[in-house]
């Protein structure tokens, strides 16, 4: 799960996973991370953990790291939040098969559409409600194709 500072949007994404594939039992590395260096280190931003709180869903353990070449290495799947992340990561691809692991998240409730999640870092309490609405029910989505995997 990729975004731009790895303290919004990513962390949601990760977290929800995580609490999906421990639910259902699968054997799934999940991890987040910022195209930037901004916030390495930091826990995600208190708004975000307060959403994450409130829909039992805590990510108050993760912390921002940024993703490195490696990551294509270490993971069969990458999801970016938006297509400025998506281009960024594929930028950094060393083949065809790095690229072709990085998806954007929305694409799996919107096929083909490359709708971005939106930044909710300089909105309301209510885009941080926005992001994990749309993140749970993409992280549905991924869990299914998981189960059948």
């Amino acid at each position: 799960m990729v975004c731009l500072g790895n303290i919004c949007r990513s962390p949601m994404a990760d977290g929800l996973l995580r609490q999906k594939v421990k639910i259902v039992g699968l054997d799934v590395f999940v991890d987040s991370a910022g195209t930037s260096n901004y916030h390495v280190g930091q826990q995600p931003d208190e708004r975000m953990m307060e959403t994450a709180k409130r829909f039992s869903c805590p990510i108050d353990a993760l912390r921002a790291r940024q993703f490195d070449v490696s990551d294509f290495d270490s993971f069969d799947l990458i999801y970016a939040m938006d297509s400025s992340n998506f281009n960024n990561m594929l930028k950094l691809a060393r083949s065809k098969e790095d690229e072709a692991k990085v998806k954007l998240i929305l694409n799996e409730i919107y096929p083909g559409e490359n709708k971005a999640v939106p930044d909710p870092y300089f909105g309301g309490e209510q885009g941080f409600v926005d992001v994990y609405n749309m993140l749970d029910k993409a992280t549905d989505v991924i869990i299914d194709k998981l189960k059948k995997a």
